[in-house]
């Protein structure tokens, strides 16, 4: 690649080859190709996904891509930090395996942040199978912190967060900001990040002119292939999704972000209960509530680590976050049209 690229792809895979060769095929085809560089990170897969990956990428232009081996399962943050340091794009795109692109969906999505001043954001989200919308980023948060309104907006605006599928950011932000928490591991990780860019000042858009395909949960939810037919959640999932929803008030400076910390805490409370009474093992609230609690305070030094580093970039206040961003529908409202559509959720241990 003679020039500097417009966009650096990111793709973290762990045992993703059912996906790989679609989403890779896609990228090749981008209308922009020719200022894309694809960087596929590899977690140590064990299903043969990375001879795979290798393979489909030896068929491409010399310098259009790298392919890194992490080395170890390090969860999404770090295993996304490591290859987006090796990044040149003026832009950072964090996409899933498990995706598929129109051909002129990196122009859009480029184009269309270039023309709203945007920090970060999403293209719209389709289902894998079909053109039905799954998603366009998070419109805000509820009461008890969690992010809600996943809506079809007519048009490009801004949202809370970004899709973690589909994450898009100035790398330069991404770099000022710290890249992904990497004591999340896994979950929660771009609201985290997103919380990041609003304080410091930037914005995060929902950028409905672009679009591409995504399975979604296809590590946790396998079953029917391309198309989502149960639900599927483990006690590992609620741990790091309750304690990184948790931590990421935590590192928030200010009582009304220890408001909604203790508002989700309650919520976490009567939500584990309710879960252990229905699985019939008091194990799942130990295991995913009251190890996220001791987890904040196990981590406490980090959070205050956090704290300090941010405050110099901080340059909005959470009250301000609070009178554009909190929605009185609950989080959990989804949660129940999901179950109502795919049923009561498989929850294992472990």
């Amino acid at each position: 690649m003679g020039t500097e690229p417009v966009i650096s792809v990111v793709i973290l895979n762990y045992n993703g080859a059912r996906w790989m060769k679609r989403c890779l095929d896609s990228l090749r085809a981008q209308s922009i190709f020719d200022r894309v560089e694809t960087l596929v990170a590899d977690n140590l897969s064990q299903d043969g996904s990375e001879r795979l990956c290798e393979e489909l990428l030896k068929e491409w232009p010399a310098g259009s891509w790298k392919f890194i081996q992490n080395g170890g399962n390090f969860g999404y943050c770090k295993g996304n930090n490591l290859p987006a340091a090796q990044a040149r794009g003026k832009w950072l795109f964090f996409l899933n395996n498990d995706t598929w692109l129109l051909t002129d969906t990196l122009e859009r999505l480029v184009a269309e942040a270039e023309k709203r001043g945007a920090t970060a954001g999403t293209p719209r989200v389709l289902d894998y199978d079909s053109d039905n919308f799954q998603s366009l980023g998070a419109g805000g948060f509820d009461l008890f912190g969690f992010p809600t309104s996943r809506n079809d907006f007519p048009q490009s605006t801004p949202v809370l967060m970004p899709e973690g599928c589909s994450y898009l950011i100035l790398r330069s932000e991404f770099e000022r900001l710290g890249g992904f928490d990497e004591e999340f591991f896994m979950y929660a990780d771009e609201l985290d990040l997103s919380w990041r860019v609003w304080l410091s000042g930037g914005t995060c858009w929902a950028l409905r002119e672009a679009a591409l395909h995504h399975r979604g949960s296809a590590a946790v939810n396998a079953s029917g292939g391309d198309k989502m037919v149960e639900l599927r959640t483990s006690d590992f999932k609620r741990f790091h999704a309750n304690r990184n929803h948790l931590w990421v008030f935590l590192k928030i400076s200010g009582l009304w972000s220890r408001l909604l910390f203790l508002m989700q805490c309650g919520w976490l409370i009567a939500e584990g209960l309710a879960g252990s009474l229905f699985l019939r093992r008091f194990s799942f609230f130990r295991n995913t509530v009251w190890a996220a609690f001791k987890d904040c305070r196990a981590k406490r030094e980090h959070l205050r680590h956090e704290r300090a580093r941010f405050k110099p970039l901080q340059k909005r206040s959470f009250f301000w976050m609070l009178r554009r961003f909190l929605r009185l529908r609950l989080n959990r409202w989804d949660e129940l049209m999901r179950i109502r559509r795919l049923g009561l959720p498989k929850v294992t241990e472990g």
